[in-house]
C-alpha cells in the first residue's frame, strides 16, 4: 500500500494551478530519500500566464506610495510569524533540515529582513535637486524596474525567496519566482501567505507569482519578453547561462553564485575558540552554503595542533533526524549532490589525508559525515572547486604574503574570514582579501543592514541592505526649465 503524494501547485494571479499540460515531477525528502509530493513541471504556457499576471499588476503596485507597500510587507512579516510552524514543517520536509534550527536560525532573520525592506521602501535616495545649468533644475527619480523573474536555490529555499521578493516588492516591482525543482514546498506556502495579505489589503494578487519547474522552466522565465530583470542564486554555470540568455534583450541581471571562502588562521589565534566557531560555520546546513567556512588556511607553526582540534570537533559534530535537537545539520539536498560530494573524496590526491569523516552515514537519506581533509596543495581540485558539503579542507601557509596569495587564488570571491589578535594584520588582510565580505575572528553572521554579494565568478549585485534594495530600482533624470 502506497501513501498518496501531496500535490503542490503553481500560484498565478491569485490562483493555485497545475501546469497547463498536467506534467509533474516528484519531490523527495532528502532525510528519507522518499517522495512526499508532486510539483508542476511548468512550461511556456505557465510562464506566459505568470508573466502576464505580473505585468498586469505592475502599474498599480508601482504607483502606490511607499507607505502602502510598507504596510503590505509588514503584514507579510507578521503572517510569517503567525504561520511559523507551517513554514518550519515545509522547509524541514523540503530540505531535511533539523526542525529546531529552522525555528531558531531561519524564521527570525527572515522576518527581520522583510521588515527591513518594508522600511527601505520609504527611504528612496538620490542627489538633491539643483541647478547644474543656468536656467534649469534637475531632479532624480528612483523607480522600480518592472517585472522581476527570480530563481531561488535549494540550500535555503525559504530564506532566499525572502531575499528576492522582499526588496523587489518594496521597490515597487512585481515578481515571478521559481524555487528549485527539489525544494518547492516552502515557496508555494509563501505564495499562500503573500496572496492572502495582498487580498486582505485590496491589492492585486498578481503582484506575486510562483512557478514550479526545472532548468528549462527557469530558462523560459529569463528569456521571456516581459521581465525587466532576472535574479538568480545558484551555481556559476547557471549564472553564466542566465547572463547569456538575458543578454539577448539586455535584461538587467542580478547574480549570487558560488563561493570558496578562505578561512585564514594566524598563529596568534585562540585555537580552541577558532576551531569551535569554524566547525559550526563549516558544517552548518551540511556545508551547503556559498559562504561556508570550508577552506581553512592555517599558519604552519600551529598547523598540527589546529588540525587535531578540528578533527576532534568534527567527530563530535552530529548529523541526523529532523526532530533530534542535538544535531547540527541534516542531509545533503539530493542524490546528485551526495554523488558530487562523494566524488570529491574519491578523487583526493595521494598527498591528502582524511582526518575525520569522509563517508556517507545512515541507511536512508543523503547524510554525509562531518569531514576534515589535510595535506592539500593550492591547485588540488577540492581546494579550487566548491564542494557544497560538510567537508573542511586545511592547507598550511608560512607567512601573510602566502596566505593572501592562496586565499585569493580561486575563481570565487564571495566571503572570507581572518583569525588573529593583531589589529593591524586584520586591517591589512581585510584590504588584501578579494572577497565581497571579510569577517574578522568570526565567520558567517549576516544582518539585514549589510550587503551580501561577491566578485569574480561569485557574481554581481547585492542581497540585503540598502544596496540590495537599490539593485531593484532604476534612476531617471528629470530636467525642467525655469523659464516656465
Amino acid at each position: 500500500m502506497t501513501t498518496a503524494l501531496r500535490r503542490l501547485r503553481n500560484y498565478i494571479d491569485g490562483e493555485f494551478r497545475d501546469a497547463a499540460d498536467g506534467r509533474t515531477t516528484e519531490v523527495v525528502n532528502p532525510a528519507t530519500g522518499e517522495a512526499y509530493a508532486t510539483a508542476p513541471l511548468s512550461a511556456a504556457a505557465d510562464v506566459d500566464a505568470a508573466m502576464a499576471a505580473a505585468e498586469a499588476a505592475f502599474p498599480a503596485w508601482r504607483d502606490l506610495i511607499p507607505a502602502e507597500r510598507q504596510k503590505v510587507l509588514l503584514k507579510i512579516a507578521d503572517r510569517f510569524e503567525e504561520r511559523a510552524e507551517e513554514l518550519i514543517a515545509a522547509e524541514s520536509e523540503n530540505c531535511g533540515k533539523p526542525i529546531a534550527l529552522v525555528r531558531s536560525e531561519e524564521i527570525p532573520p527572515m522576518v527581520d529582513q522583510i521588515r527591513f525592506f518594508a522600511g527601505a521602501a520609504r527611504m528612496l535616495e538620490g542627489r538633491a535637486a539643483g541647478e547644474y545649468m543656468d536656467g534649469f533644475t534637475s531632479i532624480i527619480r528612483r523607480e522600480p524596474v518592472g517585472v522581476c523573474a527570480q530563481v531561488a536555490p535549494w540550500n535555503y529555499p525559504m530564506m532566499m525567496a525572502v531575499w528576492k521578493f522582499a526588496p523587489a516588492l518594496a521597490a515597487g516591482n512585481t515578481v515571478v519566482i521559481k524555487p528549485s525543482d527539489t525544494t518547492p514546498a516552502s515557496t508555494v506556502l509563501i505564495a499562500d501567505i503573500i496572496g492572502s495579505v495582498l487580498d486582505e489589503l485590496g491589492h492585486s494578487r498578481g503582484v506575486f507569482n510562483v512557478i514550479c519547474g526545472d532548468r528549462e522552466t527557469g530558462r523560459l522565465m529569463v528569456e521571456h519578453k516581459v521581465p525587466a530583470m532576472a535574479s538568480i542564486t545558484g551555481s556559476v554555470r547557471a549564472g553564466m547561462q542566465v547572463a547569456e540568455s538575458a543578454s539577448k534583450d539586455l535584461k538587467r541581471v542580478h547574480l549570487e553564485l558560488g563561493g570558496k571562502a578562505p578561512v585564514v588562521v594566524f598563529e596568534d589565534t585562540d585555537i580552541a575558540k577558532a576551531v569551535e566557531d569554524i566547525s559550526v560555520a563549516g558544517y552548518f546546513n551540511a556545508g551547503q552554503d556559498c559562504t561556508a567556512a570550508t577552506r581553512v588556511l592555517v599558519q604552519d607553526s600551529i598547523h598540527d595542533e589546529f588540525v587535531a582540534a578540528l578533527a576532534k570537533a568534527a567527530s563530535e559534530t552530529k548529523t541526523g533526524a529532523v526532530d533530534d535537537e542535538d544535531v547540527l545539520y541534516g542531509p545533503l539536498n539530493n542524490a546528485n549532490q551526495l554523488k558530487q560530494v562523494k566524488g570529491f573524496i574519491e578523487r583526493l590526491p595521494a598527498h591528502a589525508k582524511i582526518e575525520a569523516g569522509g563517508e556517507q552515514v545512515g541507511e536512508k537519506g543523503y547524510f554525509f559525515a562531518p569531514t576534515v581533509v589535510s595535506g592539500l596543495k593550492q591547485d588540488d581540485e577540492i581546494v579550487q572547486q566548491e564542494v557544497f558539503g560538510p567537508v573542511i579542507t586545511v592547507q598550511s601557509f608560512s607567512d601573510e604574503k602566502q596566505a593572501v596569495e592562496w586565499a585569493n587564488g580561486v575563481e570565487y570571491a564571495l566571503a572570507s574570514s581572518v583569525w588573529t589578535k593583531d589589529h593591524a594584520r586584520a586591517m591589512r588582510m581585510s584590504k588584501s582579501l578579494d572577497f565581497g565580505c571579510v569577517w574578522i575572528n568570526t565567520h558567517i553572521p549576516l544582518v539585514a543592514e549589510m550587503p551580501h554579494g561577491g566578485f569574480k565568478k561569485s557574481g554581481y549585485g547585492k542581497d540585503l541592505s540598502a544596496y540590495g534594495f537599490d539593485d531593484y530600482t532604476r534612476i531617471k533624470h528629470v530636467m525642467t526649465s525655469l523659464d516656465g
